[in-house]
C-alpha cells in the first residue's frame, strides 16, 4: 500500500524498518479519540469555508462509518498502516474517495497525535479519579467502623505509640486526597487544544483553534506551535502523579503483607485476595498485596523511560516522541487496575483484634503519654522524658510494666514522681486523651472522617 506521505520517495521502506517504525499495534487503542478530532477539525474546516459543508458532511459520514467497523472488528491494521492517524486517513480515502484527501488541510500528525493523546489521557483520568474516590470511600466507611479500635503505632518498625486503627486509614486518605488533587491539577494543563499547530509553525489557512477547542472540550488553543507538537509535559506529570501514587498503594500493600504474616497476625485478607502454595498446604499467601507492591516499579520504569526519551530532543517534533505511548499507556492500566483491586482488597479486609490486644501491652506504648503527664504536673518534658527513659529500664530488669512500679521504685528515680502522680496510663486513656488537632483520639478521628467526607462529597458535585 502506498504510504500517504510518500510523494517525495522514490523507494518504498524496508520491510524491517516498516515493522520498526509503525506504531498502530498500539496507538490504535485511541481510534476514538483520533476520529473525534477529525470530526472537529473537518467541522472546523467547513466553518471556515476551507471546504465545502457537502465535503464536509461526507468526510464526516465516513468517519463514523469507520469508528464503528473498528467498534465492530471489521478493520484489522497491519504495519502498512503506519499508526492510526494514517490508518484511519487512508480507509476514508478509500471509502469516500479524493474528498477524503481534504481532511488532513491545516494540521499534521505532529500535532494530531497530541490532540489523540490529550483526548485520551483526559479520559482515563477521568476513570483513575473516579477509582480513587471510591478507594476513598472505602476508606472513610473501615475508619468509621474502626474508629475506636486501638493498635500499635510504629516508627522504625518498633513499638511507638498506641493509635486508633480508623487513625490509620485516615492518614492514607490524606495520601490519596493528594494525589486526586495532584492528578485535578495536571488535568487543567493538559487540557489545552494542540489542533492548528500543525507540523511546528501553524498554517498559512484561515483556521479557527477556538472553535476546535470548544468542539472537543479543551480550555483554550495552545499558546505555540513550536511548544505544542514538542510538549510531552502532560504525559510525564500523569506518569509522575501515577508513580507517586503508585508508591501510596505499594506503602500500604507492605504493611498489608507483614500484618498477615504469622508474626503479626493483624489482619483477615479475604481468600479471594490471597494464593496458596503448591507445595504447603497450610499457606494463606498475600499475593495481591506483594504484586501491588511490585507493580509500582514498572510504572517508575514508565516515568524513567519517558524522561529519558524527552532529555535530548531539540525542538521541535522527533520521531522519538513516538515513544512516549507504549510508557503511557502501560501505566494507565497498571494504576487503573491496582486503584481497583486495593479498594476491593481493603473493603474485605478485617482486623484480629484478638491478636492486635496481645501486643499492646508490648514496648511501652505508653512512655510517651507518662512524659507528657509528667510535664503537666509541671517536671520539665526533657527532664520528664530521662525519669520516663529510667523507668523503661528499670522495668525491663524487672520484667515488668509501668503499672507494677512500686513508689520506692519510683522514688529512687526521681523523688518528684509517684504512682499517685503517674495517674491513669491506660492505653485506653492514652488514645482519648490525645485530641490535638490532627490526633489519634477517636473523637478526633471522626472529626477527620467528617471532613474527608465533606470534601469527597464536593469532588462529587
Amino acid at each position: 500500500m502506498a504510504s500517504l506521505w510518500g510523494g517525495r520517495f522514490e523507494k518504498d521502506m524496508d520491510e524491517l524498518v516498516k515493522k520498526y517504525n509503525a506504531s498502530i499495534f498500539f496507538d490504535q487503542r485511541m481510534y476514538n479519540e483520533d476520529i473525534d478530532g477529525s470530526i472537529a477539525h473537518v467541522t472546523m474546516l467547513g466553518r471556515q469555508g476551507i471546504v465545502s459543508e457537502e465535503e464536509k458532511d461526507q468526510i464526516i459520514a465516513g468517519l463514523k462509518e469507520i469508528k464503528q467497523e473498528i467498534a465492530d472488528g471489521k478493520i484489522i491494521f497491519n504495519v502498512d498502516d503506519e499508526d492510526i492517524h494514517m490508518g484511519v486517513e487512508s480507509r476514508l480515502i478509500k471509502k469516500i474517495g479524493d474528498v477524503g484527501k481534504k481532511l488532513h488541510t491545516s494540521r499534521s500528525r505532529n500535532d494530531q497525535c497530541q490532540v489523540d493523546t490529550r483526548l485520551y489521557l483526559r479520559k482515563e483520568i477521568y476513570e483513575i479519579l473516579n477509582s480513587l474516590c471510591y478507594l476513598e470511600s472505602v476508606i472513610l466507611k473501615k475508619a468509621e467502623k474502626y474508629a475506636d479500635q486501638i493498635t500499635v503505632g510504629f516508627t522504625h518498625l518498633q513499638h511507638a505509640q498506641p493509635i486508633t486503627i480508623g487513625f490509620i486509614f485516615m492518614a492514607y486518605f490524606q495520601m490519596f486526597k493528594r494525589d486526586i488533587e495532584r492528578l485535578n491539577d495536571s488535568l487543567d494543563r493538559l487540557n489545552y487544544n494542540p489542533l492548528g499547530a500543525c507540523a511546528l509553525a501553524g498554517t498559512t489557512m484561515p483556521i479557527d483553534r477556538h472553535l476546535t477547542s470548544e468542539l472537543l472540550g479543551f480550555t483554550a488553543p495552545t499558546e505555540n506551535a513550536m511548544d505544542t507538537v514538542s510538549d510531552r509535559d502532560y504525559s510525564l506529570e500523569f506518569l509522575s502523579d501515577a508513580s507517586i501514587s503508585m508508591m501510596h498503594l505499594s506503602r500500604w500493600a507492605e504493611e498489608f503483607a507483614w500484618w498477615n504474616s504469622s508474626e503479626f497476625s493483624y489482619i483477615a485478607i479475604d481468600d479471594s485476595f490471597c494464593t496458596g502454595s503448591s507445595i504447603m498446604p497450610q499457606k494463606k499467601n498475600p499475593d495481591m498485596a506483594e504484586l501491588i507492591r511490585g507493580k509500582v516499579g514498572r510504572v517508575y520504569g514508565d516515568l524513567m523511560q519517558l524522561l529519558t526519551v524527552m532529555k535530548g530532543t531539540a525542538l521541535a517534533y522527533n520521531k522519538d516522541f513516538q515513544e512516549d505511548k507504549e510508557s503511557l499507556f502501560d501505566a494507565v492500566d497498571t494504576w487503573k487496575a491496582t486503584i481497583d483491586i486495593f479498594a476491593k482488597m481493603l473493603d474485605k479486609t478485617e482486623f484480629r483484634m484478638d491478636q492486635i490486644e496481645k501486643q499492646l501491652g508490648k514496648g511501652f506504648l505508653n512512655a510517651t503519654d507518662i512524659a507528657e503527664h509528667f510535664a503537666k504536673q509541671g517536671i520539665p518534658f526533657r527532664e520528664a522524658h530521662s525519669i520516663v527513659g529510667h523507668m523503661v529500664k528499670m522495668c525491663e530488669n524487672k520484667n515488668c510494666d509501668f503499672e507494677d512500679l512500686t513508689d520506692e521504685d519510683l522514688q529512687s528515680i526521681d523523688s518528684r514522681v509517684s504512682k499517685e502522680l503517674l495517674g491513669d496510663i491506660s492505653i485506653k486513656n492514652c488514645v482519648d486523651a490525645r485530641v490535638s488537632f490532627g490526633g489519634t483520639a477517636p473523637s478526633e478521628v471522626r472529626r477527620q472522617i467528617k471532613v474527608g467526607r465533606e470534601w469527597l462529597n464536593s469532588l462529587e458535585k
